[in-house]
């Protein structure tokens, strides 16, 4: 009877301290999380890619550890939409798969444009050692004007904006001659969509 006393504390010993460890398990895995992957865009945000010309900016992200340290090695994915505003990668295909190197840097080689305008997401996957991590590039497919940074503006705004200034031209050049009073200024016709700015016929 002794023994079997003894036995039953014993047991009742390891429940508790089992007991115990199973609560500071949780508090010591909060304590320490794994490891995490963050992607940052180095260059390709918002980029206005030339779908006339087929040319592009190719995309460069950085991938680092939860400390903002650069990550080599790391397998990175650029996936392009399947329809719609888009481009592709070397030989037609829409996902490019390739690694950091000691920078901690990939860049999305060989992207081009496809002919369809419009905004759209480039999505990037990065991975290492079981760790995995995503973000998307915002770009844009438009025509060449707008693909050189500047705005496209109307060709009746351009041709209003020529006569006007041709006409202050020749007002300033007769008035500052001499010609007994007598003006000489040529008017100036403007005619929309046309392509010419000059004297009335």
């Amino acid at each position: 009877m002794l023994f079997v006393s003894r036995f039953a504390r014993v047991v009742r010993s390891c429940s508790a301290v089992l007991a115990v460890a199973s609560l500071l398990s949780p508090m010591t895995q909060g304590q320490a999380p794994p490891a995490s992957l963050q992607i940052t865009i180095i260059d390709g945000e918002e980029a206005m890619n030339n779908i006339r010309q087929r040319t592009a900016r190719e995309p460069i992200v950085q991938v680092e550890d939860e400390n903002h340290k650069p990550v080599a090695g790391a397998a990175v994915v650029f996936l392009l939409p399947n329809e719609g505003a888009g481009g592709t990668f070397a030989n037609g295909a829409r996902t490019l798969t390739t690694v950091t190197d000691s920078k901690g840097q990939a860049v999305a080689r060989g992207f081009r444009p496809n002919h369809a305008s419009g905004r759209y997401q480039m999505r990037v996957q990065a991975s290492k050692d079981g760790k995995t991590t995503q973000t998307t590039i915002n770009m844009t497919n438009v025509l060449g004007a707008a693909a050189a940074g500047g705005a496209i503006m109307p060709k009746w705004l351009g041709f209003v904006l020529a006569g006007a200034v041709a006409g202050t031209i020749v007002g300033v050049t007769t008035r500052g001659g001499s010609n007994n009073g007598v003006s000489t200024q040529v008017p100036v016709a403007v005619i929309p969509g046309g392509g010419a700015v000059g004297p009335p016929r």
